[in-house]
């Protein structure tokens, strides 16, 4: 396989669909940005566009995302390929699990009905953003069913001193792009948000937690498609 130069590490979040989609996500050569590594072999010539946003992407490549809804993964630097690419995949769910929690605390957060949903002056909410916190990604990990890897693509790199790493090194990293169905993913954002209001253990804080997450698979649906 043709050596490849230098790569780029991007770390996926939740983007808004109105000011990406207008950024073209096109493969990247990897001599484009330099960086403390020089990749030295890699699973494709160019760095997939998925990794950066999996859903634009998956939007500008004309793939169905009314159908599924798309994530990435990608993995901090490890000492072999295929432990790089077990933990992509292994973390997959992580991911997803990860996006939704971090919606709902944000939907709890900015949420207002009469009286705030979360006081920070009331313990019970106080415990509920725990609960959202410590508790939640685990639980909807249970709840994600049929996500699938669709593409995979890893690096080796070589860590140089002399371009600004700690030390010299070689490790690997891998990076997945994930398919999963929507209306299973619509039933693990509702079943997660039930579980929160589930924890909430008095009526008027149960109540308001119920409202702030109402609609709240399809609203995740807008976050991520910049529609909110």
């Amino acid at each position: 396989m043709k050596n490849v130069l230098f790569g780029f590490f991007a770390v996926m979040y939740l983007a808004s669909c109105s000011s990406t989609d207008n950024k073209k996500l096109e493969e990247r050569e990897h001599e484009d940005i330099k960086r403390d590594y020089v990749v030295t072999d890699s699973s494709s010539d160019t760095r997939p566009g998925w990794i950066e946003d999996p859903e634009v992407w998956a939007r500008q490549h004309s793939l169905d995302v009314t159908k599924d809804r798309y994530f990435s993964h990608e993995t901090t630097p490890k000492v072999d390929r295929a432990v790089a690419c077990d933990l992509a995949n292994a973390k997959a769910k992580a991911t997803i699990a990860g996006e939704i929690t971090t919606f709902i605390d944000k939907s709890l957060g900015e949420s207002s009905e009469g009286t705030a949903s979360v006081d920070s002056n009331n313990p019970l909410p106080v415990s509920l953003r725990e609960f959202v916190e410590n508790t939640l990604v685990e639980k909807v990990q249970a709840l994600i069913h049929g996500a699938a890897v669709a593409k995979t693509y890893w690096e080796k790199r070589t860590y140089k001193k002399d371009l600004g790493a700690k030390r010299d090194f070689t490790a690997y990293t891998c990076a997945v792009f994930v398919r999963m169905p929507s209306e299973r993913l619509k039933d693990a954002i509702d079943e997660a948000a039930n579980h929160v209001v589930r924890a909430a253990d008095d009526p008027e804080t149960k109540e308001n937690v119920k409202k702030a997450l109402e609609n709240a698979s399809e609203n995740f649906v807008k976050a991520k498609t910049g529609q909110l």
